[in-house]
């Protein structure tokens, strides 16, 4: 009787195991040739449902002087490529923001800089780590709440160093507005790279750990 229930929960375990899977993208942040910090995203997948943390913290200095910071913690929740709660603090360099949204009936409550509003229950963040994401015509800044149109090009296959071996990769670039985004992913739809321009035309990129 005793090994029958022992072999049963070995097999709920083993289950468990298998519908719950954790995955982690851990970033080196540069702007051009200058290391500023690192930006974290750890993901927490049971079958259907997803939670997603992540944090950043870039710190750009000259000689001893601290020209520019940027602290970033935020929290999502996710049923399949829906997203279901978000819960973020950024302070951009001394200039704080919070962002807040939930599933209330059949819409997507989203409190940011410009206040509250609603949305259909089905939306999608700049979720980098989920290629679906790319298929979306608008997205959620999870900075500061905007709602941003985008455009995405066709991918291009190109050649990309990832922990110091070339692989092939499919490029995208996307539009928001002013924001222009490129993103690297595997054969395997794996995130790899981020890179985007920053202010006085230099570029930020994200290198995969």
């Amino acid at each position: 009787m005793f090994s029958k229930i022992i072999l049963a929960m070995a097999l709920l375990v083993q289950t468990f195991a298998v519908m719950a899977q954790d995955r982690e993208w851990r970033f080196r942040v540069y702007l051009d040739d200058k290391e500023i910090g690192y930006h974290d995203f750890m993901l927490e997948e049971v079958g259907n449902q997803h939670s997603l943390k992540s944090e950043a913290s870039f710190e750009y200095r000259l000689m001893f002087m601290k020209l520019y910071g940027y602290e970033h913690e935020n929290t999502e929740t996710w049923s399949g490529d829906c997203l279901t709660g978000i819960e973020s603090r950024t302070d951009a360099n001394g200039k704080p923001y919070r962002v807040s949204g939930s599933i209330e009936g059949d819409r997507f409550v989203l409190n940011g800089a410009s206040g509250q509003i609603e949305l259909p229950s089905c939306n999608m963040s700049f979720a980098y780590w989920n290629p679906a994401f790319l298929q979306q015509e608008r997205l959620i800044n999870t900075q500061n709440g905007e709602v941003l149109d985008i455009e995405v090009s066709e991918p291009e296959w190109v050649e990309l160093e990832v922990r110091g071996v070339l692989q092939p990769a499919r490029r995208y670039q996307l539009a928001a507005g002013e924001l222009k985004i490129e993103l690297w992913y595997s054969e395997n739809h794996e995130w790899l790279a981020l890179e985007t321009e920053a202010r006085g035309g230099r570029r930020l990129r994200y290198q995969l750990l």
